[in-house]
């Protein structure tokens, strides 16, 4: 196979966990540790219950656990519900190029698949590095991003997934390349998701394309064909998207060799990429100068072209759903400023009606740095300075948020994030077994066993 999903699937097909690095394979259970902690952080949402109801109703072979429920579905139904769960609460990993990107979003389908199949830990580590691998390459395909043209990046998901769930179901080299072409042609998604007043859509695009990944695989193992130049032939992603330059080289460069995932970084508030810098810079101005929401008497925000579209247009201004606040640059702020940090909690029902975030909203002015931009994504800058009632005014300056790896997160931050997620589910001595199980999850027999963990 020459095409680039020939190439890829051979990649997939060849991996084994021996060759990954011992850093990079750290790196995979540390994600695994923080996608499946953001899972549980969401099991009690009212949009997830929705989902659960929906699930249920849809039934299906009881061989793929469902987080945080005691009952089983197929995998392609249970790839949904947990890759949702997982980036319900927009606090699951981020990587950011030329296009954006969430490789966890396709964990949930790997522990679906690796569960439905028998797999061993083992197995699911190298889909997930798969999954990562190739994910971070296609965030440096296209010049400028597809993001940018107005196609939402839970499209690149759809080219990656199949390869994640066909490795785990024992797919030869035609079927990967068939399950490549049968999801590369179907799962587009549109920008408008994330724009203006959101829905529930925003956080389902992506788990919809993890999803389509395995339905992909499992068409693809009964001999199901698809495209087989997906990408380059005729009429093909490259030729279709056809307002951006395409870099296929980015694709294969490097992969089996360098592998990238320690490069992805954490999220270490629940909100939209951008909004983490202006987050940052926000909470040090009030930390180093003692300031609360009360002494504010205007805060301006130096952002980026897409920070200031994306996240500051007027339904910002009046969040009224989650989806909504955790992607309103101005309603993070307030809440950073009124509270002392962003957590999940900063969303609830009761939070998004807090007269001391309300009275900050009118006061906070986003503005886009053309500097600022021209940095862009290579350093993603933030700027915020405070003016007091008094008419003092602070600044601080953010280049690298926590999370990332010029500013990372530790085992014991990423053991901290996880507890504080899982503790509405699962209990002091269960949250222990979850992390002992993902720090050797290269031992672990059979994924069902640690899927059982996280009923609740």
């Amino acid at each position: 196979m020459t095409s680039l999903s020939g190439k890829m699937a051979r990649f997939a097909l060849d991996l084994k966990y021996e060759d990954i690095p011992e850093k990079a394979s750290w790196e995979a259970k540390r994600f695994l540790l923080d996608s499946v902690g953001c899972a549980l952080a969401a099991v009690n949402n009212e949009d997830m219950e929705v989902m659960y109801r929906f699930t249920e109703k849809l039934g299906g072979t009881p061989e793929a656990s469902v987080i945080g429920r005691d009952y089983k579905t197929n995998a392609s139904n249970a790839a949904l519900m947990n890759c949702l769960l997982t980036r319900a609460m927009d606090y699951n990993d981020i990587y950011w190029e030329e296009d954006p990107a969430h490789p966890s979003d396709i964990i949930g389908a790997a522990l679906a698949a690796a569960e439905a199949n028998g797999k061993s830990g083992k197995d699911a580590l190298v889909a997930i590095m798969i999954a990562y691998e190739l994910t971070l390459r296609w965030c440096h395909a296209a010049h400028p991003g597809v993001r940018e043209v107005g196609w939402h990046h839970a499209s690149l998901i759809q080219f990656v997934s199949p390869f994640v769930a066909g490795k785990l179901f024992d797919l030869d080299l035609e079927q990967m390349v068939a399950a490549a072409g049968i999801s590369g042609s179907s799962h587009f998604t549109l920008g408008g998701v994330v724009a203006g007043h959101l829905t529930n859509m925003k956080n389902t695009a992506a788990p919809l394309a993890a999803q389509a990944g395995v339905i992909a695989a499992l068409m693809a193992r009964e001999g199901y064909t698809g495209p087989v130049e997906v990408f380059e032939g005729k009429e093909g992603v490259f030729e279709v998207i056809n307002n951006v330059e395409w870099r296929p080289d980015w694709l294969l460069k490097g992969l089996g060799k360098d592998f990238m995932i320690t490069r992805c970084a954490y999220k270490a508030f629940p909100t939209e990429a951008l909004t983490h810098q202006p987050i940052s810079a926000a909470l040090q101005v009030c930390q180093e100068h003692g300031l609360t929401a009360e002494d504010v008497a205007e805060i301006r925000v130096e952002t980026t072209v897409r920070g200031a579209d994306i996240l500051s247009d007027p339904s910002k201004y009046k969040p009224t759903t989650k989806e909504t606040a955790d992607h309103s640059l101005p309603y993070v702020i307030a809440a950073a400023v009124a509270d002392g940090n962003v957590l999940p909690s900063s969303f609830s029902d009761e939070k998004l009606k807090d007269p001391r975030i309300w009275d900050l909203l009118g006061k906070i002015k986003v503005v886009a740095d053309p500097e600022i931009d021209a940095m862009f994504p290579g350093v993603k800058r933030a700027r915020v300075t405070i003016t007091t009632n008094g008419g003092e005014s602070h600044t601080a300056q953010v280049d690298h948020a926590k999370g990332s790896p010029e500013n990372p997160l530790s085992d014991e931050e990423i053991i901290a994030k996880f507890r504080a997620n899982a503790a509405k589910v699962l209990t002091e001595e269960q949250q222990d077994r979850v992390i002992d199980l993902t720090w050797h999850f290269d031992e672990v027999e059979d994924v069902g066993e640690y899927l059982s963990e996280l009923r609740g």
